[in-house]
């Protein structure tokens, strides 16, 4: 099936699954603050295994445990999975939330825009999948 075949993933099943990405990387962001302490350190190591969780889901699976969970996948415009440099891209704005203090408000602010750009794109793209060259979560 051609990628332009593919249906747009609806955006209530993208955002149930972030959700349960989301519960993910907290367990595991909160285990590993157990391990080396809240500091720092695990600010820095935290932002680092949450967008290494989602690149490398994406890369290796072409989904996330999220987005498997709940039939979708990523691709490209030709309608392969990402590289390491697409899902790098596209991924990239996870880490703005461990900025100190701004960071949850401009992550707030990209989430709101990505949002409103996903419900008036007619392939349901964010801006993180035009920067990352054209990506798509699709269904199946």
């Amino acid at each position: 099936m051609s990628a332009a075949a593919l249906l747009p993933a609806t955006l209530p099943a993208r955002l149930g699954a972030r959700v349960l990405d989301v519960i993910v990387v907290l367990g595991l962001n909160l285990a590993l603050g157990q391990a080396i302490g809240f500091g720092f350190d695990w600010l820095v190591l935290g932002a680092a295994l949450i967008l290494g969780y989602f690149v490398a889901g994406d890369t290796l699976f072409g989904a996330t445990f999220g987005k498997r969970a709940l039939g979708l996948r990523v691709i490209t415009a030709e309608g392969e999975r990402p590289s390491a440099a697409q899902a790098l891209r596209r991924e990239l704005f996870v880490v703005v939330g461990a900025v100190p203090f701004v960071g949850p408000i401009l992550a707030l602010g990209i989430w709101v825009w990505m949002l409103v750009a996903i419900r008036s794109s007619p392939l349901a793209q964010g801006p993180h999948d035009t920067f990352a060259g054209g990506t798509r979560v699709v269904r199946g």
